[in-house]
């Protein structure tokens, strides 16, 4: 039996963002800024969309308003009033993810829904407990 430790932790993460990588190739997007364009999409936007950003990615608010800038220069988010996406912007964000969507069901599908009920758990724990020490 294999145990969780970081270093599977990391296999997966790694073999997942491999997988992201290769769908937002050609989009011109970047990891910080599909992450900043999905906040956004998720009703996240707003005066502390930098931070909640900053949050998802554990960056600093530079490096999260570098993102939403860049997002606003290419047109996919309103530059006036709170951060929402626009047309192409919605459009963008629709077509990664089905495009993701469709991958996660192939790598998830045959894994026994009480098993992926319990990974989450453990993860959502595990994250958890990182961001407290984060945070000391």
């Amino acid at each position: 039996m294999t145990t969780l430790n970081p270093q599977i932790l990391g296999r997966a993460e790694n073999a997942h963002r491999a997988l992201l990588d290769r769908t937002l190739t050609g989009t011109g997007l970047s990891y910080h800024q599909w992450v900043a364009l999905k906040i956004t999409a998720a009703g996240g936007a707003g005066d502390g969309l930098a931070g909640k950003v900053a949050n998802a990615l554990k960056t600093g608010e530079p490096a999260a308003r570098q993102a939403i800038a860049g997002l606003v220069a290419a047109g996919l988010l309103a530059e006036d009033g709170p951060a929402a996406l626009t047309p192409a912007g919605r459009d963008l964000h629709d077509r990664l993810t089905a495009a993701i969507d469709e991958t996660v069901t192939r790598l998830y599908s045959d894994v026994p829904a009480g098993d992926l009920a319990v990974a989450g758990r453990v993860l959502t724990l595990i994250t958890a407990r990182a961001d407290a020490e984060l945070a000391r």
